[in-house]
């Protein structure tokens, strides 16, 4: 490791951007009421309106499609409480069409990207919950693009939505044909991971809004279940620990990536206020008042976080606790020097974690070739496949001594 170092600034606080309009899906189901009433509708309408919306994912463009609603109102309510907030500025697919890479261009002109999956058995969205990110992992794209502003609950939701939208037409590769006289089977989109870009815990209010747009029955809500909802962090401790008592069991995942402090400290800076053992500590915390498995997810970098000394390190770490290992070969991302580790390492590094009877599995990279896999995404409308770098890595990371000095929770505002 002999690069230069670079000096991380940790950004916890968004910067201050005119708010996006007012959205249905920011609002609980007695606040769309009001909002209807206040529009001079019975209450009634708000409810029909989330059913459009919600389950039958009516795209509001098509207004003609909400009968229930009077034609002489439905244009005024579609476009007060189901304005625009993301157009789609661009769509990538690789993997056969199975993987769907999506950039979206806000109201303000800030840029993030979601990416929608199929698999054999579930289609899976992963949505941004910021655009950019403020926390500056050094193998990640997103992180060293820094951080733009905070989603609404309603931006996130809308991610959702039309991700469930273009399953549910046919946009999305692995469907089954119908045979003569037999319709078409989609599927329909059942699992939600917040690992695209941005840090979800540091845009508290927001994400925990979305998860209960997500999660509530029809027509307050989405009605997914909550095991299939999936919330990633750096390691907020604060915000791990409220989310625990939220009534929210969503999988907690924990982006670890090493298994002491010394490293982490230079890969997830964040580790200088949280260091690991705090945050597995509220991790198993976390598991204990909700009963769900936490996941640890950890990039595999050649020669960095893969000796079998450090699986070993990790193995004792996790052992007895309710926790799944998921490792993720490093993508490639522009001007990291950093790779991913060789096959034999990867299964070295599985080997001794199951030793120490800790479940781990290898992720299935998808999107790679439209910069669309794990830390590659950077709102980039140009963005394709980086060059795979060389052999070799980054220096290790600085971080500011102000923030280095810190490990005491001082920031409990940092989930708000």
């Amino acid at each position: 490791m002999t690069s230069t170092a670079t000096p991380v600034t940790l950004q916890f606080a968004a910067p201050r951007r005119p708010k996006p309009p007012r959205h249905l899906a920011d609002l609980t189901a007695a606040e769309r009421r009001a909002a209807v009433v206040e529009l001079g509708g019975p209450a009634f309408r708000a409810d029909q309106l989330s059913r459009h919306y919600f389950a039958r994912l009516t795209d509001p463009a098509d207004v003609d499609a909400m009968t229930d609603l009077p034609a002489g109102s439905r244009a005024a309510l579609v476009a007060d409480l189901l304005p625009t907030l993301l157009t789609e500025v661009s769509a990538r697919t690789c993997d056969a069409g199975l993987t769907r890479k999506s950039l979206w261009r806000t109201f303000d002109g800030a840029r993030l990207e979601s990416v929608l999956m199929r698999y054999p058995d579930r289609a899976t969205v992963c949505v941004s919950s910021q655009a950019g990110c403020g926390m500056g992992c050094p193998f990640c794209a997103t992180g060293q693009a820094g951080l733009t502003r905070n989603l609404s609950t309603a931006e996130i939701v809308e991610q959702v939505v039309t991700a469930a939208r273009t399953v549910r037409n046919g946009l999305l590769g692995g469907g089954a044909d119908g045979g003569p006289g037999e319709p078409d089977d989609h599927g329909r989109l059942s699992n939600v991971v917040f690992m695209g870009m941005g840090e979800p815990l540091a845009n508290y209010r927001a994400v925990t809004g979305a998860l209960r747009r997500l999660t509530d029955p029809s027509p307050a809500g989405l009605g997914l279940s909550a095991r299939s909802v999936t919330v990633s962090t750096v390691g907020l401790v604060p915000a791990i620990r409220r989310l625990a008592t939220e009534g929210l069991p969503v999988t907690l995942a924990v982006s670890l990536h090493a298994p002491d402090d010394e490293l982490r400290d230079r890969l997830v800076p964040v580790n200088t206020r949280w260091p690991v053992a705090e945050v597995l500590e509220a991790a198993w915390d976390y598991a204990d008042v909700t009963g769900r498995r936490v996941s640890i997810e950890y990039a595999m970098i050649a020669g960095v976080n893969d000796r079998p000394d450090q699986a070993e390190q990790l193995g004792r770490r996790l052992a007895g606790q309710l926790a799944h290992v998921n490792l993720i070969p490093l993508n490639p991302t522009p001007g990291s020097e950093w790779t991913a580790s060789t096959p034999a390492d990867e299964r070295e590094f599985v080997r001794r974690l199951r030793a120490h009877g800790v479940t781990t599995t290898v992720r299935d990279t998808r999107g790679r070739e439209i910069a669309g896999a794990c830390g590659q995404l950077a709102a980039d409308p140009d963005a394709a496949r980086p060059a795979v770098p060389g052999p070799g890595g980054p220096g290790p990371i600085v971080v500011p001594g102000p923030v280095a000095a810190r490990r005491d929770g001082t920031a409990e505002r940092a989930g708000d």
